[in-house]
């Protein structure tokens, strides 16, 4: 007998069902927010804080009112840490979480203990999580209380701040009104109004930065101006991207430029766009900061509405601000353009390279917070005045992120070509009390680890690399005798397997062999050995090719600390 197939009722789709009261919901969420793909990043994030969760039939109804399929938001709404995503049935968490860094710097200062004591003294109604960095590596241990950070946290100080309610973040203080009529008074802007007024050349601006040599601060070390050339070179319309992304462990350099100096970043984001003819410019800017997030949303609401610079020369570009959801992947420059176009932050393959075919198909330019703040400073006081700076044949300054085993941790605005013994004894009074340097990482979790018998060696672009290390970002984590450097990468690669986007097999796969291999008393060197060229030359982003530095520079430096598990 033939098998009789059940109908769907008439005018029921697929898949699930979308229950009236969530698509009303939904409605009411977004009644504001236009229909547009780019934006379900910033829809997700509306529910999750609305709703303190992402229940899955919220989920679905949001997909009808993008005109999407579930599968498109369910795979962008599972990939961001920040989201938490509850199936039908499934407890939603605790009304209050209490996030925990366990980052390299974080962990040295007593992560560990702080995230084992306090659920017991919080309690069940508080969810305490383990989270990589959150960019306050300088105040380590951090845990983040809601939206509040507790610097140098204790349980006692966790506690205060949940029963005292201090759960959300405010903007920061330090950095001015940017309602207030003085909004427009730093000098950053009238480099910006001069250019306008005078309709000067903008190619020979792109010159005057490549003179300076001023290269890109986020790690990849381009230069500024030779970037400029190239994407102004490319068809209009072209688009300006900002990666305020800094999730780099021991990177907080930008944090504290839009905490207490923020207005010669914005200047020098409309110079770049005024050079390169872009119509529009996009931050990207870290879930972690959100005081920041309320300052800048204020700071551009001015600028839209009262401009420094005459807008019948030059118009004003469109500016958007976008929220970022908790992924370090989205630090990589098309993974982020991925996250900004509403989908998972998964890097592109190369070429094209984003200059030519970037966010929504055009051509981008994208910068880091740190180097466009320069931008102005430069213009003003002459390439040359920048260049004049420098140890050991290098030109120019740079902030270094200092974290770790040293007396005053902090961004220390220092003399590109510096060495790190310099660094620790100049700009951060020494080490700490009872501590003697044993290792440093000069460029972050992706740049290496090195012994103190290269502490003298100049930290630039192209100075590390003969040693198997990088500057990047210069998110440098000082290591004292009383630490291991084997403990060190491992805490690194653990970050590595967490932040994979699992897009390619030998990151994904690598990164998770490599930890379990690294958590042996003994490591099985010819596998590790193996596994690194793999992963370096087949991953398709940094993330991937860098992540087995830690290991090697363990297995180049420090030696004695492994023995042979083969």
């Amino acid at each position: 007998m033939a098998r009789q197939h059940e109908r769907r009722p008439i005018g029921f789709a697929k898949g699930r069902q979308i229950l009236p009261e969530d698509a009303r919901h939904v409605e009411a969420l977004l009644a504001d927010m236009p229909r547009r793909r780019d934006l379900l990043v910033e829809a997700l994030h509306r529910l999750q804080d609305h709703d303190g969760h992402l229940g899955t039939g919220r989920l679905a109804a949001l997909a009808a009112w993008f005109g999407l399929a579930q599968a498109e938001v369910f795979e962008v709404a599972t990939f961001y840490h920040h989201f938490d995503v509850i199936a039908a049935g499934q407890a939603p968490p605790p009304p209050l979480t209490v996030r925990v860094c366990e980052s390299l710097s974080c962990e040295m200062a007593g992560a560990r203990p702080l995230l084992e004591a306090l659920p017991a003294v919080l309690g069940r109604e508080v969810r305490v999580q383990p989270v990589p960095c959150v960019g306050r590596c300088e105040q380590a241990p951090v845990a983040v209380v809601g939206r509040h950070p507790v610097t140098q946290a204790t349980s006692e100080r966790v506690v205060r701040a949940v029963a005292d309610g201090r759960v959300e973040c405010v903007p920061p203080d330090r950095a001015g009104d940017p309602a207030s009529a003085a909004a427009h008074s730093n000098p950053a802007w009238a480099v910006l109004a001069e250019l306008v007024r005078t309709d000067a050349d903008r190619s020979a601006v792109a010159d005057r930065l490549e003179a300076s040599g001023l290269r890109g601060m986020g790690g990849a070390g381009f230069p500024a101006g030779r970037k400029w050339r190239i994407v102004a070179a490319q068809p209009a319309p072209r688009l300006l991207v900002v990666n305020a992304d800094e999730g780099e462990p021991g990177t907080f350099k930008d944090r504290v430029l839009l905490e207490t100096d923020p207005e010669p970043f914005l200047a020098g984001m409309l110079i770049a766009a005024w050079a390169t003819e872009c119509s529009a410019c996009y931050i990207y800017l870290r879930d972690e900061y959100p005081g920041i997030r309320a300052w800048l949303t204020t700071a551009l609401d001015r600028l839209r509405s009262d401009p420094p610079f005459d807008t019948s020369r030059w118009p004003m570009p469109e500016l958007h601000l976008r929220r970022g959801a908790g992924a370090y992947i989205c630090g990589e420059e098309s993974g982020l353009i991925e996250s900004l176009e509403g989908r998972r932050g998964m890097p592109r393959l190369r070429p094209p390279y984003i200059a030519e075919t970037g966010l929504f198909g055009r051509p981008t330019l994208a910068h880091n917070v740190e180097t466009l703040h320069w931008v102005p400073t430069i213009l003003r006081e002459g390439e040359a005045a920048f260049a004049a700076h420098g140890r050991r044949g290098r030109k120019g300054l740079r902030r270094f992120s200092v974290s770790g085993r040293v007396a005053e941790p902090g961004v220390k605005l220092a003399p590109a070509g510096i060495s790190l013994r310099e660094l620790v004894d100049e700009y951060c009074a020494g080490m700490a009390a009872g501590h003697t340097l044993y290792g440093y990482l000069p460029g972050g979790a992706s740049g290496g680890i090195l012994p103190a018998a290269l502490a003298d060696e100049p930290l630039d672009f192209d100075t590390l690399q003969a040693h198997g290390c990088f500057i990047g970002s210069a998110a440098v984590i000082v290591l004292s005798d009383q630490d291991r450097a084997r403990d060190a990468a491992l805490n690194l690669m653990r970050f590595f397997r967490h932040e994979s986007c699992g897009q390619c097999t030998p990151c994904r796969v690598g990164t998770a062999k490599a930890a379990q291999m690294m958590a042996r008393d003994t490591w099985p060197l010819a596998s590790l050995t193996e596994l690194a060229p793999v992963m370096s030359d087949a991953s398709i982003c940094g993330l991937g090719q860098a992540a087995p530095n830690p290991f090697l520079s363990v297995l180049r430096h420090f030696a004695h600390e492994v023995a042979d598990g083969r």
